[in-house]
């Protein structure tokens, strides 16, 4: 029997599979007048994301279409953002405006889902966010310009800083001052204890004679 080789591309992966989804925003067929004539092109604005939380999006323009999206593609791995997720949702309500276009986007509770439209909804279903509102206030057709507006809410977010850093100066000090009662209260104990010893051997009687008082309250 022949033996079998192990391939040494066994463990290879296919880097060739995607793992980022893409939508085409918008395609358009634009031209331009040059020397000779009117050259025609294409352009296209793709966005991508992982559906984790990981977004991004870009325009390129090419002879094709393919070529004009693959370049897209590219430039948009490089512009990608990262947005937590606070409550499965978005941490609170923010609308901002980006020339004419102007987007809102607000929480919504779990089991709601993705409420919007257009280009709005397209790049919170690749960022991956399970519950949100989101609307277009501006009058405008221009889906890059609502693209742009939508990136613009989601790097706008704040969120609340830990109660850790926040915490007040003051706790060493209050420490201090727990350590030194404890340490007075344990010196105390310690003088009872002695005392309690003293007058079992029979000493006390002693040192009282000799001049030693042990306890304060005492009088001859």
């Amino acid at each position: 029997m022949a033996r079998s080789r192990k391939n040494s591309r066994d463990g290879f992966k296919d880097k060739s599979a995607p793992e980022l989804d893409q939508q085409i925003v918008d395609l358009a067929r634009v031209t331009r007048v040059m020397a000779g004539g009117k050259r025609m092109r294409f352009r296209a604005c793709v966005v991508i994301g992982d559906k984790k939380g990981r977004v991004g999006w870009a325009v390129a323009k090419g002879a094709d279409v393919t070529i004009a999206v693959n370049k897209a593609n590219t430039k948009a791995k490089k512009r990608m953002i990262k947005v937590k997720f606070t409550d499965d949702t978005i941490p609170h309500q923010v609308t901002v405006k980006f020339g004419a276009a102007q987007v809102l986007l607000k929480p919504a509770v779990r089991g709601t889902g993705i409420i919007a439209g257009g280009s709005v909804r397209s790049v919170l279903e690749l960022l991956g966010i399970p519950n949100v509102y989101g609307k277009i206030l501006g009058r405008t057709g221009n889906k890059i310009n609502n693209v742009q507006a939508t990136f613009k809410a989601l790097t706008s977010f704040k969120y609340p800083v830990k109660e850790e850093a926040a915490a007040p100066v003051k706790t060493d000090e209050l420490k201090d001052e727990g350590l030194r009662e404890r340490d007075l209260e344990h010196e105390e104990e310690l003088e009872k204890e002695q005392e309690k010893l003293l007058k079992k051997s029979g000493l006390e009687d002693d040192l009282i004679k000799g001049g030693i008082i042990l306890n304060p309250g005492f009088k001859k």
